[in-house]
């Protein structure tokens, strides 16, 4: 991955900590974050010592802002490309450069699971990544929403990816209120974007339980359920059922099964009440 600048990367014990290390703009994400994030994602999925990923920002303030409106959408910011800094827009309205090719896990084709920490504001394109985080925790005093429309821009990537994480109606009621309202980290708990809500200096004992869990099981069963779940999600339930004997053949393994047997048999996996 070489020298970040604008990320923080630790692993310790099967886990990821990748933190979003912009505090003074909010861990908006700038054209550095997007090729930084999209290396980390890419990295991590040839590193073994990694079976969960944890995704937090910076400071109290923020998780996330979403872009750094300090680099211009007219001078180009969204028409670049990895391979070139040179601005300008596209020349026709049929090409578009998703950040979410850089910024989301999935989108890189990393299938380990990703546990957010939001600890504050979360808002515009951080709605991308949360899109895509399998478990979402988030400080008490977190909140959500989307200033696009505010703002006059289509609040179009960002609600996609919301609404794999909202019903409808309330994932038109934050993209069509924009600035006018947040949504409180207490409402997303009831609405099932957020699993769990914690204390600001519990929030990440809380993502680091979750996490070290997860990555005490086997490796393939969990990325297995992975892709099966999502998945699932996408797909009608028939074809989803219909492919789902693959994932378990190539994600359950004899010997893990096993191991899994001896361990129900004697001293079970230690476990809390949510």
């Amino acid at each position: 991955m070489g020298n970040l600048e604008t990320l923080l990367y630790e692993e310790r014990s099967g886990v990821a900590i990748v933190t979003l290390n912009r505090p003074e703009v909010h861990n908006a994400f700038n054209q550095k974050m997007q090729e930084e994030l999209h290396d980390v994602w890419r990295s991590l999925r040839t590193n073994d010592d990694v079976r969960v990923v944890i995704l937090t920002g910076a400071g109290e303030k923020a998780f996330c802002t979403g872009i750094d409106r300090t680099e211009s959408i007219e001078q180009g910011y969204l028409a670049r490309t990895r391979t070139t800094s040179t601005a300008g827009r596209v020349s026709t309205p049929f090409m578009y450069n998703d950040p979410g090719s850089d910024l989301n896990p999935k989108q890189n084709d990393l299938w380990k699971p990703v546990v957010a920490a939001v600890n504050g504001m979360a808002c515009g394109g951080a709605l991308y990544m949360l899109g895509e985080a399998d478990i979402i925790i988030a400080a008490e005093h977190a909140t959500f929403f989307d200033p696009h429309v505010s703002y006059g821009m289509v609040a179009g990537f960002e609600s996609t990816h919301l609404l794999q994480k909202l019903p409808l109606g309330e994932t038109l009621r934050v993209a069509l209120l924009g600035a006018n309202e947040r949504m409180s980290a207490t409402r997303a708990h009831q609405l099932g974007l957020v699993s769990e809500v914690a204390p600001a200096d519990e929030l990440m004992e809380r993502a680091l339980w979750v996490a070290d869990a997860i990555a005490a099981a086997p490796v393939l069963a969990v990325q297995g359920t992975l892709k099966a779940i999502w998945m699932a999600n996408e797909l009608s339930r028939s074809a989803a059922l219909a492919q789902i004997s693959s994932l378990i053949s190539l994600g359950t393994q004899f010997e893990n099964i096993r191991q899994g047997q001896e361990t129900y048999k004697s001293e079970r996996p230690p476990w809390r009440l949510r």
